[in-house]
């Protein structure tokens, strides 16, 4: 065997040897990955896939609170075209999802760009317009049931002492005055929220392009429609799925608040499908509008996000 041979055959070798050591590390590099992940796919697997699929198998059933379930195939699915409540419900919900997002990101993008720039005052309206947030949704509907009582609250003895009302009157009677004041409350509440989102995304804008875009002659509202707006959309994007999906699963408040009342002018599609399953006890009816509402929640924030993305994202 030639010299030329025996080193050809040795840098073969050690070309061999160094591909089986780069896909050795490859794998440790891998299963390492795939070990820092493993404990989120846990919390996944069993308090989301699991569930769900308890859920789509429950929906095929007639499935008691006591006794035997019994397979019936698609007949949840069949009898949920003739609930006129809960089309009613979801209609509602919908309703209550576009005027709660508008009022929301009405009130936090006004603001986001009050308290964008870092400073003390700042500082303290961000933490005054966020504490809402960390109270519980249960426990602020609890406090403003308090709030809209009649005689023992503060909005309608405050109207009637200050003059502006002739007596005391309940919020909660009516189906406007119980719709606004939830509406009220929830902007209250979540708005502290959206507020911070959209924050980090104006202060994510690069300063300089502002800046040139100010040299060359364009006013603040050019510079905040052709420059700010594009730059945020992923911004805007994350916050309006967050408002949509919470608000299309309401119910704590109204629950709370309404008792889907007045005459359930105020029933949600969450609250119908709680009462289907655990004051009628209809559980796999129950299950089979929560899927239906899962797809069209999907769906939804698929289309916002379809209608919002990135022109960058799509290169």
């Amino acid at each position: 065997m030639s010299i030329t041979t025996q080193e050809t055959e040795a840098a073969g070798i050690g070309v061999r040897d160094r591909g089986r050591s780069g896909r050795r590390k490859r794998l440790r590099r891998s299963v390492a990955g795939l070990l820092f992940v493993s404990p989120a796919i846990l919390l996944v697997v069993v308090f989301f896939l699991i569930p769900l699929g308890s859920a789509a198998w429950m929906s095929l059933h007639r499935w008691p609170l006591m006794g035997e379930p019994r397979f019936i195939g698609l007949d949840n699915y069949v009898r949920m075209w003739s609930d006129s409540r809960f089309w009613d419900a979801l209609g509602f919900t919908i309703y209550y999802t576009v005027v709660v997002t508008i009022a929301i990101f009405a009130v936090a993008f006004p603001l986001a760009l009050f308290v964008q720039q870092p400073n003390r005052a700042n500082s303290f309206y961000r933490t005054a317009v966020f504490l809402p947030v960390v109270v519980g949704f249960g426990s602020a509907a609890l406090l403003w049931v308090w709030l809209m009582h009649v005689d023992n609250g503060l909005f309608s003895p405050a109207a009637q002492g200050l003059g502006i009302t002739e007596g005391r009157f309940n919020l909660l009677a009516s189906y406007n005055g119980v719709f606004w004041s939830i509406i009220i409350m929830v902007v209250w509440k979540t708005a502290g929220l959206t507020m911070v989102i959209l924050m980090t995304g104006l202060q994510g804008v690069p300063s300089d392009i502002l800046e040139a875009a100010r040299i060359d002659g364009a006013s603040a509202s050019q510079r905040f429609r052709r420059i700010t707006l594009p730059l945020m959309r992923r911004t805007i994007a994350l916050a309006l799925t967050l408002s949509v999906a919470g608000s299309m699963l309401a119910f704590d408040q109204f629950y709370l608040i309404s008792s889907g009342g007045p005459r359930n002018q105020t029933l949600t599609a969450v609250y119908w499908i709680f009462t289907q399953s655990f004051v009628s006890f209809r559980l796999g009816y129950g299950s089979a509008l929560s899927i239906v509402l899962l797809v069209i929640l999907v769906i939804i924030s698929t289309v916002q996000l379809r209608l919002l993305r990135d022109p960058r994202d799509a290169r």
